[in-house]
C-alpha cells in the first residue's frame, strides 16, 4: 500500500536512523549523501509502479541508482517500505555474510542495477527506457543521480541519447546537495546541471529535495510529460536531519563514532539500540548464499544457418551482418533482436539489420561507452541486443563499462570486427590485439573467435540464443571459406557448433598447430602444402579460446611441436590458456612456439604486417619445416 506524504515524512526520519545504525555498526559507508538523497528515494519507490510481494515483475517500473555509494539511503529506504526486514539489513550492511553490499547490488529486491563506478546509472536507464519502447511494455524509468558525478561524460552521452530517442518514459532526478567527497562541488569542477540538461533539450523542474509535495508533484508531471525525458533537480543537504552533519564534506564516506551516533540519534528522537545489530552481525555466516532472482532474459530462435561455399568471398563481419539481419527477420513480432551501433553501420555489416528491422536498429553515434551500458542493460528487459564495434572500442575503450555488464550479469551480445593487425593500415591505435586478454578478466562472459564465415555465423546464432554475455572477435579482411579434406565446407550444413570444442581441420603427426579467428585459413593451407610434399600435420582451431582444454586433445599434444598461431597479442592469448591447461593435465609437448604480435605494430597492408610478425603462410611454412627437421 502507498503511503501518505506525513507517513512518508516519518519514514525519513527513521532512515535517517537507519542509515547512521548501519554505517556505525559496520564501520564504513556514506551516510552523508545516504540522508541527502533519503527523502527521493522514499519518494521515487513510493510511486513507482514496484510491488514488494512481487518485485521482479517484468512490467514493473524500475528505479537505477547512479550513486551507489549512497546504498544505505537506498536499502533503508526499501526495507521500511515493506520489500526486506530492516533489522537484517542494519546488523548485515557491508558484511560478506549478507546481501546488503556496500554499493547497491542488482537482485536486492527493489535494487535494478549494480552502480559504484560513478556517471554509469542514466546510461542504463536510457537502456531500460529503450528497451520498453521497443516491447511495447508500459513502464517508466526512474534514474537518480548525483552532482558530483555530473562533469562524467558518460552521463552527457546518455543525456543526448535520451532526448533522441524522445524517452518520454525516463525521469531522472539529481541529488544536488553540492557536496562531494573533497568539498564543494563547485570548488571541485562546477557543473551547471540545470543548463546541462537544457542544452541537451530536456523537461526541467526544480524542487527542494526534502520537500515532499514538491517531489511528490515533479514526479507525477514528469510520468505525464510526452514530448521527451524529464529530470527533476532536487537542492538537497548533505546530513539533512543532523545539526552537526549538514553541509559537512567529511561525513560523505565516514560513519559516525558510536558517541557521534548517540547524539545524533537523540535528535532523530530515535532510540539508540545498537548493541543489538552489533550481537546479530556477530552471529552473521562468513559468507552469504549467492542471490538469486527472477530475471526478464530471452533468448532467440536461432533460425537456419548461412551456409558459404568455396566460391563465396566474405568476411566474417559480412557473414555476421547477414546473420544478424536473419535472425531479426526469423524472431520478428516474438523476441526482438536489437542492434546498437557507434556510427559504425558500413563497417560493422549492420545495414541490411537496418532494412530488415529499423524499429530495432539503434544508433547511438560515437558514444561507446554509453552504447555499452545501453545494450548490457537492455539486455535485462526482454530482448537480445548486439553491441557492434570495432574491437578496440567494443572492448579496450568500454573495459569499465563491460566490467560492470559482467557484474550485472546481463545477457548482451558484444560482436567486435577489426580484431587484430588484419586491420592493417589503420595503425596501432586501432589494433584490437587484447581480446582474448580482456574477456578473460571477466568472470561471467563467453569468447568466440570464429575461424571463417560459415562458422560466424552458427556462432551469432549461438550467442543469441544462449542465456549470457557473448562476445565475438572478427577480423576484417575477407577470408576462404575452411574446406575439409575433400573439399567441402568444414563449418558446413553437418557442423553444428557447441562452445569449448576444438576443431581438428587437418589430422597429422609430430607438428600440432593451434589456431583461430581470421588466420586460421593460413593454416590449413601450409598443412594442405605440406601434404603435397608426403608431410601430414595437425590444424586444430580453438573457437573458443577460454575453454581451451589440453586433455581433449591429449593425443595431438604429447610428444608433439606445438605452435601457437593468432593475430593476437602473443604474452596474453591462447598461448596463457595452453600453458595452464598442460601444466594441469601433466602433457609433455616436444616444443611450444608461439607466433602472435610481440609489440605495437605500424601501419601498413595486412600481408606486409604478417610478415613482420612471422604471421604470414610462408614463415608458419618455414617454422613448420624446421620442426619436422628437429
Amino acid at each position: 500500500m502507498k503511503k501518505s506524504l506525513n507517513e512518508l515524512k516519518e519514514l525519513g526520519r527513521l532512515c535517517r536512523g537507519d542509515i547512521l545504525k548501519m554505517t556505525t555498526v559496520a564501520k564504513s559507508g556514506h551516510p552523508g549523501g545516504s540522508m541527502s538523497s533519503i527523502d527521493m528515494y522514499l519518494s521515487v519507490f513510493n510511486m513507482a509502479n514496484i510491488d514488494p510481494e512481487n518485485p521482479f515483475d517484468p512490467k514493473r517500473d524500475r528505479v537505477v541508482i547512479s550513486h551507489g555509494h549512497t546504498s544505505p539511503g537506498v536499502y533503508s529506504a526499501l526495507a521500511r517500505l515493506g520489500f526486506f526486514n530492516v533489522d537484517e539489513l542494519i546488523a548485515g550492511f557491508r558484511h560478506a555474510g549478507s546481501i546488503f553490499e556496500g554499493h547497491i547490488t542488482r537482485g536486492i529486491p527493489g535494487v535494478e542495477w549494480t552502480t559504484g563506478n560513478l556517471g554509469q546509472g542514466l546510461s542504463a536507464g536510457v537502456g531500460m527506457a529503450l528497451a520498453a519502447k521497443i516491447t511495447g511494455d508500459n513502464y517508466h524509468v526512474f534514474v537518480l543521480h548525483s552532482d558530483g558525478e555530473s562533469p562524467k561524460g558518460q552521463i552527457a552521452e546518455a543525456r543526448r541519447t535520451a532526448k533522441k530517442e524522445n524517452l518520454n518514459n525516463l525521469t531522472v532526478l539529481v541529488d544536488y546537495n553540492d557536496i562531494q567527497i573533497s568539498g564543494r562541488a563547485r570548488d571541485v569542477l562546477y557543473v551547471d546541471i540545470v543548463k546541462e540538461y537544457e542544452s541537451a533539450g530536456w523537461n526541467i523542474i526544480e524542487v527542494d529535495g526534502h520537500d515532499y509535495e514538491q517531489l511528490f508533484n515533479a514526479i507525477e508531471e514528469a510520468k505525464n510529460y510526452k514530448l521527451g525525458p524529464t529530470v527533476i533537480i532536487a537542492k538537497t543537504i548533505i546530513g539533512k536531519g543532523v545539526s552537526f552533519m549538514e553541509n559537512r564534506h567529511e561525513y560523505h564516506g565516514a560513519p559516525l563514532k558510536e558517541d557521534e551516533l548517540d547524539k545524533a540519534l537523540k535528535e532523530l528522537g530515535l532510540e539508540n539500540d545498537i548493541e543489538k545489530y552489533k550481537e546479530m552481525r556477530k552471529n552473521l555466516p562468513l559468507l552469504r548464499e549467492k542471490l538469486n532472482f527472477e530475471d526478464y532474459v530471452v533468448t532467440a530462435e536461432p533460425g537456419t544457418p548461412i551456409v558459404y561455399t568455396k566460391d563465396d568471398k566474405i568476411d566474417n563481419r559480412g557473414a555476421f551482418g547477414n546473420a544478424i539481419a536473419d535472425l531479426a527477420k526469423v524472431n520478428k513480432g516474438k523476441v526482438p533482436i536489437v542492434a546498437v551501433d557507434c556510427d559504425l553501420k558500413p563497417s560493422v555489416k549492420l545495414g541490411k539489420f537496418e532494412k530488415v528491422s529499423p524499429e530495432t536498429y539503434v544508433q547511438i553515434g560515437i558514444q561507446e561507452h554509453n552504447a555499452a551500458t545501453i545494450a548490457g542493460a537492455m539486455s535485462v528487459c526482454g530482448v537480445v541486443p548486439f553491441f557492434a564495434d570495432f574491437g578496440v572500442f567494443g572492448l579496450d575503450e568500454t573495459f569499465n563499462q563491460q566490467r560492470l555488464n559482467d557484474i550485472n550479469h546481463t545477457n548482451l551480445k558484444t560482436a567486435v570486427t577489426h580484431c587484430g593487425i588484419d586491420i592493417g593500415e589503420d595503425g596501432k591505435t586501432h589494433h584490437e590485439i587484447n581480446y582474448i586478454g580482456i574477456v578473460r578478466s571477466f568472470f561471467d562472459t563467453k569468447l568466440i573467435v570464429p575461424a571463417d564465415p560459415n562458422q560466424t555465423d552458427k556462432a551469432v546464432r549461438f550467442a543469441a540464443s544462449t542465456l549470457g554475455n557473448v562476445v565475438i572477435a572478427m577480423g576484417r579482411s575477407k577470408i576462404p571459406v575452411i574446406l575439409d579434406e575433400n573439399g567441402n565446407p568444414f563449418f558446413g550444413e553437418n557442423y553444428e557448433f557447441e562452445y569449448g570444442k576444438m576443431d581438428v581441420l587437418r589430422k597429422g603427426e609430430k607438428v600440432t598447430i593451434l589456431t583461430h579467428g581470421s588466420v586460421a585459413y593460413k593454416a590449413v593451407k601450409v598443412a594442405d602444402k605440406l601434404k603435397e610434399e608426403g608431410i601430414n600435420i595437425t590444424v586444430i582451431n580453438v573457437s573458443a579460446p577460454l575453454e581451451f582444454n589440453a586433455a581433449k586433445i591429449s593425443e595431438y599434444i604429447d610428444n608433439s611441436h606445438v605452435i601457437i598461431y593468432e593475430d593476437h597479442n602473443k604474452y596474453n592469448g591462447l598461448i596463457v590458456e595452453f600453458s595452464k591447461s598442460v601444466v594441469k593435465n601433466k602433457l609433455n609437448p616436444l616444443t611450444v612456439e608461439s607466433l602472435g604480435v610481440d609489440n605495437y605494430s605500424p601501419s601498413g597492408n595486412n600481408a606486409s604486417l604478417f610478415k613482420i610478425f612471422k604471421l604470414d603462410e610462408e614463415s608458419l611454412y618455414s617454422i613448420v619445416k624446421e620442426k619436422i627437421n628437429e
